[in-house]
């Protein structure tokens, strides 16, 4: 079969590549084992739990979804939340937690509560009155915690569940994480054990004051729409409590801080070199305190307190402790320019050096952090050795570590798989097997920076090779805040490859504030998204100055959520540069997008209105004179389907042809594999008509 008519239905049957691949990484702390998920094919959907001996290097399946017989996942609403807010493709074993030995293991699957002994491969169910989300066993390996319906349970591993905690009113609930928490803080978990066991601290959450939105089954007229909480720009957020418990008892205390000045609950970390710790925002996400918690009081004492005028910027799994008990984070340095890793809030690694994310901490910390942009690097700091880069060769890497043993996880320039390597002293032990298929597309990128900003930037030509005439060129970026794309991994870039073997010159620029040149090119974007659409525009002059195939009079663009709003407003805006855009699920009205993310680099909407009117497309329909895709789902609960039908009406009012495609059942990330095969195949056939000769 001809791999250019292979390749949508491949992509949507590997769910973008992702099937078979080796993620959620767990290293047990006397170096012996490793825990992982990996679905068992590139084309299977279902996620099982696995374990890599490290003596031996032999991977044990442990948990298999398929064992317990059942056919329909039975998923809960919250469960659908965290997969969609977590961006999840596969089915089965999503997520799972382990004892702080990783020897136990606990899994929620289809509706049921499994513990899996990872040493010896043995399964058992545990007893729950109903379908279990986000199951925790203690670091001591005695007790799981877990939500039903809303409420906080606590099992004893060989004894009896009891329930500490319950509403009746279901616009409140325990210890699950919020949308704003999930899906703009990073944070998918709503409760934490102590070290020794034998308390949980659990958060609150009071929806009441949140705007219901509904989302409607259209091809379905008898199904009820389904009610959601969604906080939009400048309207009530949830509520966010935190209470700790006595697992025994049930006693119970609340954790107190400012809360009217400090209402996100950003952060919360309780491991055995400190107390419970808090990492609280003011709404603007200007200020934030970093709080120790008495967890037999709920008194709090304020530790640091950090601001920025434009914003603070939160990384996964930061703060974090030292075994000796000081905070690890990351801090914007102003002088130096950099995002450098902190030890009690002095930055200790060097400037220039932009750290990405921080991935684990004991004597030392791992974390990632890029020289140049298009390249992440794993890196180790310790009091004794200093900023250490433990990776070579361009790409992007990632770890998990413990004691002696590094799993490091590469995807590089010149592969189209990634690799897991299994390292102990420095000394490769072992790989954990990729299993993802191979696209039968091969990219072939070229790497330039572009204009005086020295704007990263991908080319990818047809066939790899550069034309005897003029090719008309596709803008393919996202754009938006820290959403880099212009990497060194071979196989992030296997679509626009695909776009480009069908006659274009495909571009992908990074702009300001993608991530990794620092806080003042973060920041670039306060108050302004428009600026995205100046760097597209700077990027695209600079590179026909330097490649004279690209034809300017045929120039689409493409893309999607953020990218699909830039894609948008491109035609709108400056269509003497654009001639034809696929702007998919775009937001196109600021004030229906959420306060986290919105009022961070917009501001509040009824302060600052015309920030909003400036950087929302709509009012720009009427300029329309270029041909326009829209696409978007119609049970997009993050991006909701008004954007798009707004932007639609609007266009049709003022007399604007534009096409439209909208799509049941589809959310901000398509698992349907006709859908996304489909929908790949409408833009080709969009673009090659609005871009033809």
């Amino acid at each position: 079969m001809d791999p250019l008519a292979e390749f949508p239905r491949q992509l949507a049957r590997t769910r973008g590549f992702t099937l078979g691949v080796p993620r959620s990484f767990r290293v047990s702390p006397d170096g012996l084992r490793v825990a992982f998920l990996r679905t068992r094919a590139g084309d299977d959907p279902v996620s099982c739990l696995w374990v890599l001996d490290v003596e031996g290097g032999t991977e044990r399946l442990v948990f298999d979804p398929r064992s317990i017989g059942e056919e329909a996942e039975g998923l809960t609403p919250a469960e659908l939340a965290r997969r969609e807010r977590a961006r999840e493709r596969s089915s089965g074993v999503t997520a799972y937690a382990t004892d702080r030995d990783v020897r136990r293991a606990v899994l929620t699957v289809s509706g049921r509560l499994f513990l899996v002994d990872l040493v010896e491969g043995t399964t058992r169910e545990l007893p729950v009155p109903g379908p279990p989300d986000d199951p925790r066993v203690d670091p001591t390996g005695r007790r799981v915690a877990y939500v039903a319906e809303g409420a906080l349970h606590v099992l004893e591993i060989d004894g009896a569940g009891r329930v500490l905690a319950a509403d009746e009113d279901p616009d409140t609930f325990w210890a699950l994480a919020e949308f704003n928490a999930a899906e703009e803080f990073g944070r998918l978990r709503g409760h934490w054990w102590s070290p020794d066991g034998q308390r949980l601290a659990a958060t609150h959450v009071d929806e009441r004051q949140v705007p219901v939105w509904h989302i409607s089954d259209l091809t379905d007229p008898a199904v009820e729409p389904r009610r959601v909480r969604y906080p939009a720009a400048g309207t009530a957020n949830a509520i966010v409590t935190l209470h700790v418990f006595d697992a025994s008892s049930g006693e119970r205390v609340e954790v107190r801080w400012d809360r009217e000045a400090f209402p996100y609950l950003a952060r919360v970390l309780w491991e055995e070199d400190g107390p419970l710790t808090l990492l609280v925002l003011t709404r603007d996400q200007r200020r934030a305190w970093l709080l120790e918690a008495d967890d037999r009081t709920g008194e709090t004492t304020l530790v640091r307190e950090d601001s920025d005028p434009q914003w603070i910027d939160l990384y996964d799994d930061a703060p974090m402790r030292l075994a000796d008990g000081r905070v690890v984070s990351v801090v914007a340095d102003r002088g130096t320019d950099t995002n450098r890793l902190a030890v009690d809030g002095e930055a200790v690694t060097p400037p220039g050096l932009q750290v990405r994310g921080v991935l684990s901490a004991g004597a030392g910390v791992l974390f990632r952090a890029s020289e140049e942009p298009t390249e992440i690097h794993l890196w180790r700091w310790s009091p004794e050795g200093g900023t250490v880069r433990l990776t070579d060769g361009p790409g992007v890497h990632s770890g998990a570590e413990e004691g002696e043993v590094l799993v490091r996880a590469s995807a590089t320039v010149d592969a189209l798989l990634s690799t897991a390597t299994v390292i102990r002293g420095g000394e490769t032990v072992g790989e954990v097997a990729n299993l993802a298929e191979t696209s039968v597309v091969r990219p072939s990128p070229r790497f330039v920076s572009l204009g005086e900003r020295e704007l990263r930037a991908g080319l990818f030509l047809p066939g790899g090779r550069e034309p005897d005439g003029p090719l008309p060129v596709l803008m393919d970026p996202y754009g938006g805040p820290r959403g880099a794309r212009v990497l060194k991994a071979l196989g992030a870039h296997v679509t626009s490859q695909w776009f480009a073997d069908h006659g274009f010159a495909v571009l992908v620029v990074d702009g300001r504030g993608v991530d990794g040149r620092g806080p003042a090119w973060d920041r670039e974007m306060h108050r302004d998204f428009t600026i995205a659409l100046d760097d597209q525009v700077d990027a695209l002059r600079a590179a026909a100055e330097l490649f004279g195939f690209l034809d300017l009079a045929r120039v689409g663009i493409r893309g999607w959520s953020f990218g699909g709003e830039l894609a948008a407003m491109a035609v709108l805006r400056r269509p003497d540069v654009f001639h034809a855009a696929v702007a998919g699920a775009p937001v196109t009205d600021q004030r229906l997008y959420d306060t986290g993310y919105t009022e961070r680099y917009l501001g509040h909407p009824d302060e600052e209105p015309e920030v909003y009117e400036r950087n929302s497309v709509l009012p720009d329909a009427p300029r329309l004179e270029r041909p326009l895709l829209l696409i978007h789902g119609l049970s997009d609960d993050n991006v909701f389907v008004a954007h798009t039908l707004k932007l639609s009406a609007a266009l049709f009012e003022a007399g604007r042809p534009h096409e439209l495609v909208v799509l049941p059942n589809l959310t901000h990330l398509s698992r349907a594999e006709a859908v996304t095969e489909n929908v790949l195949r409408i833009q080709l056939d969009f673009l090659r008509r609005a871009l033809a000769p």
